[in-house]
């Protein structure tokens, strides 16, 4: 396949065009910058402006543009650039698909998980309504301009959970901390995270470019998880203590909001739709998982 990518730069654009090429399939991404190469075509998505072009004759297009959720403080002029940092790159992607002489027959663009705000112990599948908050009202907005894609383009939005990877990503700040033995759960640890390994997002999209599958769809590992197991297991596999628990309202008072929606809020998620078509986890389980982070595998 022919693909093009926005949002190719970050942990899991970069995973995930590795992922596409090893695949087999050609690779061009967007780049806010000139170009370094052939493989690389400049647009604006801020101003609206992307040559239709670089569309015609795409079998697909991936769309993981979007500020990091947990990167900065959520002040007034943060949470701003989370909406505008996906919005205006998905409108614009839009835009050119309806001028391009032959638009690509998928489109598939990031979503989150955070699209089911604080659900606690209610078991999430794609048909589960949005929740209430920060988060799922960007979600919300997300796919809803996704979905404005020309008709006969095959809509994918993924609903990405919290994924694991052995750097950065939502374990970026926590894994630091439990090597070192001074880590431990958020709030009381009942929350479920929809986990997901780097490995299995790459694969999942992969999958999906050549499935039928349209709509959302939930991306989490099938073994559903609280911060207690999620950080037990991890402690374990790094031979750890992680008995320092960060209390709720701490949390709530350094990190306002972001705490709140990013740590506290429970989300028990499954991949129905991925499980029903047929996909194959690499991490299924959480042990697994944590051995892959720890760097106890070869796999990934």
């Amino acid at each position: 396949m022919h693909i093009v990518m926005a949002g190719a730069s970050g942990l899991i654009g970069t995973s995930m065009s590795a992922a596409f090429r090893n695949a087999g399939h050609s690779v061009v991404t967007l780049v806010r910058r000139p170009p370094a190469s052939a493989a690389e075509v400049r647009w604006d998505p801020a101003a609206g402006v992307l040559d239709p072009g670089a569309l015609s004759g795409a079998d697909a297009v991936v769309n993981l543009s979007g500020a990091g959720i947990g990167d900065r403080p959520w002040t007034r002029r943060r949470v701003e650039e989370l909406f505008s940092s996906r919005l205006g790159p998905t409108r614009t992607l839009v835009q050119a698909m309806a001028r391009a002489d032959t638009p690509p027959a998928t489109f598939i663009s990031q979503s989150g998980s955070g699209y089911y705000g604080d659900a606690g112990n209610t078991v999430l599948r794609e048909d589960a309504a949005a929740g209430e908050g920060t988060l799922p009202q960007i979600c919300i907005e997300w796919e809803q301009a996704a979905l404005m894609a020309p008709p006969g383009v095959r809509v994918v939005t993924p609903r990405t959970g919290v994924v694991f990877s052995r750097s950065g990503g939502a374990l970026g700040k926590l894994l630091p901390l439990l090597r070192l033995g001074v880590g431990g759960p958020f709030g009381n640890g009942r929350q479920f995270w929809p986990w997901v390994t780097l490995p299995d997002v790459s694969a999942a999209f992969l999958f999906l470019l050549g499935s039928p599958v349209s709509g959302p769809v939930n991306l989490a590992a099938p073994e559903q998880a609280d911060v207690n197991t999620i950080v037990a297991a991890l402690a374990h596999a790094l031979h750890r203590p992680a008995i320092l628990r960060v209390p709720a309202p701490v949390l709530r008072t350094v990190m306002p909001g972001l705490g709140e929606e990013l740590l506290l809020y429970s989300q028990r998620m499954e991949p129905a739709v991925l499980t029903a078509a047929g996909f194959a986890w690499q991490h299924g389980h959480l042990a697994d998982a944590a051995r892959w982070v720890a760097g106890k595998t070869s796999a990934g």
